[in-house]
Order: structure tokens, then C-alpha cells, then sequence
């Protein structure tokens, strides 16, 4: 029953830079993890990045030293700040969460990085 919704996708130029933030409603408790996946046309969704409510943090190796996440746990909302992006991170943004209810996922926001 958590919904998530993400925000702040857009288009934006190689080499710049973009935040999305994800927040969570429909629980009383603060989610174990949250994070982000993406997904391109004709590929598999990929896992982006990862933190714990402890603040435990994993990335993918192709982002790694680009992007950051990070989250407010008061709030229930995770946030992933992109910089030097590249057109192979175009995608479909999708938030996950998994908590005492398990697992949820938002509906995606789409970022598009032009070459």
C-alpha cells in the first residue's frame, strides 16, 4: 500500500546535470531501503543506486562518481543528483522501496540526455 511518486525528470544536455526526487506515502514506518532502477527502450531494467535508512549507499559501476543518492528519512523521500550525464543514461527513472509491506514502485519519470 506504499505509493510512491517521482519527480523531476527531464531533458538535458551531455555533460549536465539533473536531480529526481522520489517521495513515499501509505506508511507509518520508515522504508529499510529505497532507491532507483532505469529502464531504455528494448533493455532490462538496471539497478542505479541504493541507500539504506542507516544511510548505507550502492551504486552501479556505470554511474558511479556521477550520480549520488541520498534520502530524509523523516520524510520518506530519496533523491538521486546526476551530474556529467551521458546519453547512455537515458531512461525511464523508476523508484523502489522495500519496507515492512515489501516492495513498491513508482510509475517512473523520464530523463533524456541529448548527444
Amino acid at each position: 500500500q506504499v505509493q510512491l511518486v517521482e519527480s523531476g525528470g527531464g531533458l538535458v544536455q551531455a555533460g549536465g546535470s539533473l536531480r529526481v526526487s522520489c517521495a513515499a506515502s501509505g506508511t507509518r514506518f520508515v522504508l529499510n531501503l529505497m532507491g532507483w532502477y532505469r529502464q531504455a527502450p528494448g533493455k532490462q531494467r538496471e539497478l542505479v543506486a541504493t541507500v539504506t535508512q542507516g544511510g548505507n549507499v550502492n551504486y552501479a559501476d556505470s554511474v558511479k562518481g556521477r550520480f549520488t543518492i541520498s534520502r530524509e528519512n523523516a520524510k520518506n523521500t530519496v533523491y538521486l543528483q546526476m551530474n556529467s550525464l551521458k546519453p547512455e543514461d537515458t531512461s525511464v527513472y523508476y523508484c523502489y522501496a522495500n519496507g515492512v509491506s515489501g516492495t513498491s514502485w513508482g510509475q517512473g519519470t523520464q530523463v533524456t540526455v541529448s548527444s
